[in-house]
């Protein structure tokens, strides 16, 4: 992970390479931000730069054997502590290693619920146990392999809880060379004393315009549509790319099935669905499925405007888009879509989803049954 690698934080990256030019490393940092920020990332870039070979002015070379190995997660001075589920016989962190590598490496912007999608976590708990805290300290007592510096990267240190009291002194005098990269979301749940030993960076929230321009330019979104999942998202990069990405992997499918159920008060198919087939997404999937819905139900009303230029899909949606907006009225539309809002703020506040999901399809029923199909209307 370079620094070219995470969009926008220009400040904070200057900052961090500037650090290491002037060799004013602090020897325990805390990377701050709210969630789907790029802290993670940023703490990781900056470990790279820091035992690169061959870095510039501006990042690391990407091309050294130390960030060859940065790239793949397998640098042996590079540790990582994380939130994890116990088990036995795989009571540390390390044992989740190669999830921990896939999840990074396909989200960058990491969030909680995605790793715990990872675990498989479902409602179990995670955190960061006292036997983690002792394999940090073995961990960090070896010698280095071959790097200028041994360094371990800390995510969500908030989930420590009382064990993190294990690895004050190590924190406050640690071996010559040995850098703590600690990242969180929220200092009032850390240790006060954890706290006072390290030295904070402040990572903003990225702002409508960087994630819109991040999906426009990266992901090749159309601007209009970057710029409403960029609304959504509110800060979080990981949301406005996970909505995109779940999108594009069979939302239409279901959402068809699923309306075609609603509108024809197929009660047997909806409550099946509500029962199984939404239940089995996983909170995450289920957020961008709402969202997936929200964005297709907004095209409809644009269409209806005569504002067809705005509106940029496939083949197959544009034809949902041409037919729905024919039989439905803006009023009705605009109902489905509250309720759909509604639904996403309950997900993400763990609400039981079946009897959600099921809801939601009875409240739809409600809103199109007054405006029935026209004898062999097709919406798709």
């Amino acid at each position: 992970m370079q620094f070219q690698n995470i969009k926008g934080h220009e400040e904070i990256k200057n900052r961090l390479i500037h650090s290491v030019k002037n060799d004013r490393i602090s020897h325990a940092q805390l990377f701050l931000g709210p969630e789907g920020n790029g802290g993670l990332a940023m703490a990781f870039a900056y470990a790279q730069y820091i035992n690169c070979h061959h870095p510039t002015d501006k990042d690391s070379c990407g091309d050294c054997s130390s960030c060859r190995k940065m790239k793949k997660i397998i640098h042996p001075d590079i540790h990582f502590s994380f939130p994890f589920i116990a088990k036995k016989g795989s009571d540390i962190s390390s044992a989740y290693l190669g999830e921990w590598r896939e999840a990074f490496l396909s989200h960058p912007y990491l969030t909680l619920d995605t790793w715990r999608n990872y675990l498989s976590a479902e409602n179990k708990q995670v955190n960061i146990n006292v036997t983690e805290a002792h394999d940090i300290i073995k961990k960090l007592s070896l010698k280095s392999f071959e790097a200028n510096y041994k360094v371990l990267i800390l995510w969500l240190p908030e989930f420590l809880d009382k064990a993190g009291n294990t690895l004050l002194k190590l924190i406050e005098e640690p071996p010559p060379k040995t850098l703590f990269l600690l990242v969180s979301q929220n200092t009032e749940k850390i240790l006060p004393t954890i706290l006072s030993r390290t030295q904070l960076l402040k990572i903003p929230t990225y702002k409508s315009k960087e994630i819109q321009e991040n999906l426009t330019n990266t992901y090749d979104v159309e601007p209009s549509r970057a710029t409403e999942l960029s609304l959504i998202a509110d800060g979080n990069m990981h949301k406005a790319i996970l909505s995109l990405e779940k999108e594009q992997k069979g939302f239409f499918g279901l959402m068809i099935s699923w309306l075609r159920d609603v509108v024809t008060d197929n009660g047997a198919k909806f409550i099946a669905k509500s029962e199984e087939e939404f239940p089995s997404l996983g909170r995450e999937n289920q957020k961008s499925f709402l969202l997936y819905a929200i964005h297709m139900f907004r095209q409809v009303m644009l269409y209806q405007q005569n504002l067809e230029r705005l509106v940029h899909l496939g083949k197959e949606e544009m034809s949902f888009v041409r037919n729905f907006s024919a039989l439905y009225e803006h009023e009705q539309l605009e109902a489905a879509i509250k309720i759909f809002e509604d639904a996403f703020y309950h997900v993400e506040r763990n609400a039981n989803t079946k009897i959600l999901f099921l809801d939601v399809s009875l409240q739809l029923v409600l809103i199109f049954k007054f405006h029935s199909l026209p004898k062999g209307a097709q919406y798709i």
